[in-house]
């Protein structure tokens, strides 16, 4: 299946990889890669760079997986929905507080609720999906000139790649996900950072967060994977707590840009890992 450039990413996301898809993708298995897994998918930057002909893709972010769900299967009327929003602070508001009515949220069709995330994801301060404890979203107005609000051509393409491929879309516990897919499978987990500090610590991607106790978890089921000789790379930070955890693992230290911080001269270069089963 011939890649298609215009195939990328359509919501920024915290921790999205397109920024290091070139030191990536050195790192990933030298045969093609046919059969592939995301069991955190965010943004897709890897996915997307990628195009495999069969692919598992799952987030727990259940809003996050409806936007890609309508874009599979509606992305026309999606377009059109996206095309009467307005990028001012009143209509941003207006969106935004709509999931506070939790009735009138839940009477929003699929392409409402789907054009919403993608309309406040443009026009939110530094594209931050953010919920509170409640699960309502409550990133600020961005103030941005001209946000991109419709990308036509960009969303029609990952509709037909979504719909050429083999594609299975879900919104689950990752390790269901890894649990079900076979030896020939290649895995790529961007899971939530473990934080480098006691300030940098992201909880409002879903409510909850991700602790070290789930770290642990998640390294498990990378062992798992590791004795089902399944190959799988891992993205995180670079902590103590992280090499150790995954010291039997290969480690190599890469460079990445801070791209979600108040302060913008914070926004510099950081150290992150990629952790793998092989060489």
């Amino acid at each position: 299946m011939a890649k298609n450039d215009l195939v990328m990413p359509v919501l920024k996301w915290v921790g999205g990889k397109r920024q290091l898809l070139q030191t990536l993708t050195p790192m990933l298995p030298k045969k093609n890669i046919n059969d592939y897994c995301e069991p955190f998918l965010g943004g897709g930057a890897m996915l997307f760079n990628l195009q495999p002909r069969k692919a598992f893709i799952n987030d727990i972010n259940a809003n996050l997986i409806l936007v890609y769900e309508v874009i599979r299967d509606d992305v026309e009327n999606l377009i059109d929905a996206l095309s009467n929003y307005k990028n001012d602070a009143e209509t941003f508001y207006a969106v935004r507080d709509l999931d506070r009515d939790k009735i009138k949220y839940a009477a929003l069709s699929e392409i409402e609720r789907a054009a919403r995330i993608i309309y406040l994801n443009k026009t939110c301060f530094n594209g931050l999906y953010r919920v509170n404890n409640a699960g309502e979203f409550n990133t600020p107005f961005g103030s941005y000139k001209n946000p991109n609000i419709v990308n036509a051509p960009v969303l029609k393409a990952v509709s037909k790649y979504f719909n050429r491929a083999d594609m299975t879309i879900t919104s689950l516990d990752y390790s269901e996900v890894l649990n079900s897919i076979t030896p020939k499978t290649f895995v790529y987990l961007d899971p939530p950072y473990d934080p480098v500090s006691d300030t940098a610590n992201f909880t409002g991607y879903v409510k909850g967060g991700f602790s070290r106790e789930d770290q642990i978890k998640l390294r498990n089921c990378c062992d798992d994977l590791n004795e089902r000789k399944i190959k799988f790379m891992l993205s995180n930070s670079s902590t103590d707590f992280i090499r150790e955890i995954y010291a039997n693992y290969n480690i190599t230290t890469v460079k990445a840009k801070r791209a979600v911080n108040s302060v913008a001269s914070k926004r510099g270069d950081v150290e992150e890992v990629v952790i793998r089963n092989y060489g």
